[in-house]
């Protein structure tokens, strides 16, 4: 395929939808979804903003060095500190990009940078330049292009490409253009921009109106040939574009789109899920492509359509974009070698094989639990499993009760830094009187600002997966964990999150770090 045919996918989930508040994720976390990504052949993967704390810098570091395939990015403002401390973090990259920003709309200009065109044009050649002293691959993003006047644009950018730029980023950052202007501005920027063959355009559109979807699709129409977004939308305010959805409109209407990506589609639903659990930001049932009800059909009228002719009312294929019907019905008496063979056509690898055990242990827990165990619980049981090593908490024991006409008690019993320690509490339910005795025990300050369930398959023995969300001193994080029963999820996932609260290193998020 060649560069014009080919459309390139550019995942910034790890940076852009990270800034998703209680979206931050932890270093080994940011590898997962790596490895996820560049096993669905993304082009590029945005893994940080290596400046903003030493833990996004770690993070790229360590993207850099387990991604082989994709190339792997990281971003910088058009500062000399910013674009070495990205050069510095993607040194073990087989592949790197250095992503520099600097605002071009007059509203940024005047008053954020306090700065005249001419001088932000002089500080986006020489952070092109700096970029390019560590690699050859430099995207450069004119912040807030969706408000900036077109002929100061055309400007910068040829600037910048004259600069080394071999990337050239239009953003829509605060989602303000609609479809036919977005299409415009792109057109005109290319035929306008003497040098505009020297460099890829790209879109990356916010959702704030909802169209961050068909902004980056009229921008395409109108040759950009890259298009930056995240896994679910995820992102800061109303979310990015979709890359589950922008992949498969292109590649669903090549009648209208004269190019198209390398992704394998196949990984979209596996991705999806993986990104979802660890932020702990819930699909919605009626999502485009990756929504539960994204192929189900209830009308009769389209059941006897799809029935007779699937073209009828489906437009792709649900195995297509990684959707299947594939269980596995293995119980406490199964090998290693079956669950880790599911395991690999899943797309799911360990570390190592303590991690392999570790899940193969709950593995049979669960399938003491369930008569039948659909590829959703497996993922929700690898998904789940700690990655704070070593806990500092562990659930050991919970007996709860609750009857019509008495206030629930919760009587927990807490494994804490190798000693046992129990505490009673009576809540308003269950759940709440769980939750106090957990607080009870370890004091740790922290508020709780979102408690959220969905379950995972269908059946009244489906597993429940619980997310909560805890901020304290402004660290956010998210807590997981999932089982037959409520009320332990809910415990597993509060005490996933406090083992996170009081892990020694503290790690802002990121809008909020000084930078």
């Amino acid at each position: 395929m060649s560069v014009k045919d080919k459309l390139f996918i550019f995942d910034t989930t790890l940076r852009d939808g990270e800034q998703s508040p209680g979206a931050s994720m932890t270093r080994d976390e940011k590898v997962r979804i790596a490895k996820a990504l560049e096993r669905m052949r993304v082009d590029v993967i945005e893994a940080g903003f290596p400046i903003a704390s030493p833990g996004d810098f770690e993070a790229v570091q360590a993207v850099a060095a387990a991604v082989k395939e994709s190339t792997v990015c990281g971003l910088s403002r058009a500062l000399d500190k910013d674009i070495d401390r990205a050069g510095e973090a993607l040194k073990p990259a087989a592949r790197s990009r250095i992503h520099t920003f600097i605002a071009t709309s007059p509203i940024h200009m005047q008053m954020k940078l306090r700065m005249t065109p001419d001088e932000v044009v002089e500080q986006a050649i020489r952070a092109v330049k700096r970029a390019r002293q560590y690699t050859d691959d430099v995207e450069f993003s004119a912040e807030d292009a969706g408000r900036s006047e077109l002929d100061f644009l055309c400007r910068v950018i040829e600037a910048a490409i004259d600069a080394g730029a071999t990337t050239i980023n239009i953003p829509d950052t605060v989602g303000y253009n609609i479809p036919q202007q977005f299409g415009e501005t792109i057109r005109q920027l290319i035929e306008r921009v003497p040098n505009s063959d020297k460099a890829v355009f790209s879109v990356h559109c916010h959702n704030d109106l909802g169209l961050a979807v068909a902004n980056s699709l009229a921008g395409v129409l109108n040759g950009a040939r890259q298009i930056e977004c995240t896994i679910n939308g995820l992102g800061e305010r109303a979310g990015n574009t979709a890359l589950e959805e922008v992949v498969m409109a292109v590649r669903t209407r090549q009648d209208v789109f004269a190019c198209d990506t390398t992704i394998d589609t196949t990984q979209i639903v596996s991705t999806s899920r993986l990104v979802s659990t660890i932020t702990g930001f819930p699909v919605q049932p009626n999502k485009a492509i990756v929504g539960a009800n994204a192929f189900a059909h209830e009308s009769g009228i389209h059941q006897d359509g799809v029935l007779k002719h699937r073209e009828t009312y489906e437009i792709m294929r649900a195995e297509d974009v990684g959707w299947t019907a594939n269980r596995i019905v293995l119980g406490k008496h199964s090998g290693r070698n079956a669950f880790r063979t599911r395991l690999k056509e899943l797309g799911i690898e360990f570390a190592s094989e303590a991690e392999l055990n570790e899940s193969f242990e709950k593995f049979k827990v669960l399938a003491d639990k369930k008569h039948e165990i659909f590829d959703e619980d497996i993922q929700a049981l690898v998904s789940t499993a700690s990655t704070v090593e070593p806990e500092y908490v562990r659930l050991v024991s919970l007996h709860v009760c609750s009857e019509t006409g008495e206030t629930p008690l919760a009587r927990v019993v807490l494994l804490i830094d190798g000693h046992e320690q129990a505490a009673e509490c009576e809540g308003g339910g269950p759940v709440d009187a769980t939750f106090k005795c957990i607080e009870k025990l370890l004091e740790s300050g922290a508020n709780l600002q979102l408690y959220s369930v969905n379950n995972i398959t269908s059946g009244t023995d489906a597993q429940g997966e619980v997310t909560v969300r805890l901020e304290k001193a402004g660290r956010i994080v998210n807590g997981q964990g999932a089982d037959t029963d409520i009320v332990i999820a809910s415990a597993k996932a509060y005490i996933n999150a406090l083992n996170r609260v009081l892990l020694p290193e503290s790690r802002q998020h990121p809008q909020l770090g000084d930078v």
